[in-house]
């Protein structure tokens, strides 16, 4: 499916993903309002996968027969694609891993190893947002237990946004890397990139992006977030799950250590020590995901057929069309930002005093598939008083169609407990 408008055919696009039209067991046809947890994937990607495993399936790099040149040749195509896709200014930047987990604990960990000036200590001060992800909480908590260096953090403000009122106390000489998120998952809030990274670079501070509500959903350019490291995932972005990105700028990849051992990563081994290979192979350690990056590849190109200007474009018309609307339902409370100015498609709230559980074990009942609980962002929830939230999110094949029907839902949620 290709669109050089900025106004999509979501209904052509529609066509490419199969579950779409599906029926559930209960005869309701099916709303997917759960993008921001993981997306459909469309028939291209699905034939990608297909076709790697029935005519090219073999292990990658070190073989000289047909399919292990064609694997490789797949494999290493999809890493350029990525290059492309968040205009990297070399393919050898784009590490492969298995989720954007993974590649934020290989940063923590390559700055808990590393040497001067890059190494985490005692001395050390690490910045990140009370809105993380708990993938981008834990694997710094990890790092300050072992290392001893101080975590602090930006706090909330009442609508969801960062709050950088304390930016010159937050971020300080001591500073040694700053991690935060760039779009939300729970509260769906575009940060403000470039005051925090300014500050950083003022002190000689690296920076972590983790973009992985933001790659499925708008262009993504490393060089013009100016960034040391930016972390992704592949399932959000119609990929299979399993596949990761980390892009990291490559003096840094060429000067951190390696963050796991094995085959495929070195350079030279015997029973003394070993060398190892030059990134980014140092930081792919034994086989590596390759059907998911073939996928991945597929995804990408798919997504490029379509234009990430108009993904956006038409996100930001049904986001702003869901705000409006979830606005009409009594007692239910928008956790994040109320407009849709600033913000992603991904919209958290509460109704009443119904749980969130409740909330979605009822719209399932309609067909409607939503996220409930914390989004493994727990210190949100604390942060407003809050056991839990029920999120909607939207992707490139959401309508306002689905809309009316989550809107629909939510009012026979409200009848449903009186």
């Amino acid at each position: 499916m290709i669109s050089t408008s900025r106004t999509l055919d979501v209904d052509a696009i529609r066509k490419d993903f199969p579950v779409l039209g599906r029926i559930l067991p209960n005869g309701k046809p099916l709303v997917y309002l759960d993008n921001a947890a993981t997306s459909q994937k469309p028939r291209q990607v699905l034939d990608a996968l297909t076709d790697y495993y029935e005519l090219h399936n073999s292990n990658v790099h070190r073989g000289v027969h047909t399919l292990a040149e064609e694997a490789t040749a797949l494999y290493e195509g999809a890493r350029d694609a990525v290059a492309s896709f968040i205009n990297a200014p070399s393919r050898d930047e784009v590490v492969f891993t298995k989720n954007a987990s993974e590649s934020l604990n290989l940063v923590a960990n390559m700055l808990g190893w590393a040497d001067e000036p890059y190494k985490v200590d005692a001395d050390s001060e690490i910045v990140i947002t009370e809105m993380e992800h708990h993938s981008n909480i834990v694997p710094w908590q990890l790092l300050a237990q072992r290392t001893g260096a101080k975590l602090k953090w930006f706090g909330l403000t009442d609508d969801g946004r960062l709050d950088l009122s304390n930016i010159d106390e937050i971020i300080t000489e001591k500073t040694k890397v700053v991690s935060f998120v760039l779009v939300s998952n729970i509260l769906g809030t575009v940060n403000p990139v470039e005051e925090i990274v300014r500050r950083a670079q003022a002190v000689g501070a690296l920076v972590v992006i983790d973009a992985s509500q933001a790659a499925p959903h708008m262009p993504l350019d490393v060089q013009a977030l100016e960034a040391d490291f930016v972390a992704f995932t592949g399932h959000k972005m119609l990929a299979p799950t399993g596949i990761g990105v980390l892009w990291g700028r490559q003096e840094l990849l060429e000067d951190l250590p390696p963050f796991l051992g094995g085959g495929e990563m070195i350079e030279t081994v015997s029973m003394q020590s070993s060398t190892y290979a030059p990134a980014p192979h140092k930081f792919e350690a034994g086989t590596p995901p390759i059907a998911q990056a073939v996928g991945l590849g597929a995804a990408i190109e798919y997504l490029n057929g379509i234009g990430m200007d108009a993904i956006a474009a038409h996100e930001h018309t049904i986001t702003e069309y869901a705000v409006n609307r979830l606005q009409e339902v009594p007692d239910l409370r928008i956790i994040g930002p109320a407009t849709a100015e600033g913000r992603s498609g991904a919209i958290s709230f509460t109704l009443g005093d119904i749980h969130p559980h409740d909330v979605g074990q009822v719209l399932d009942e309609q067909g409607i598939a939503v996220r409930v609980g914390h989004h493994c962002a727990r210190p949100v929830c604390l942060r407003y008083g809050i056991p839990a939230t029920t999120r909607a999110s939207f992707y490139l094949y959401s309508t306002e169609a689905e809309v009316d029907a989550l809107i629909d839902g939510l009012h026979h949620v409200r009848a449903f407990f009186g």
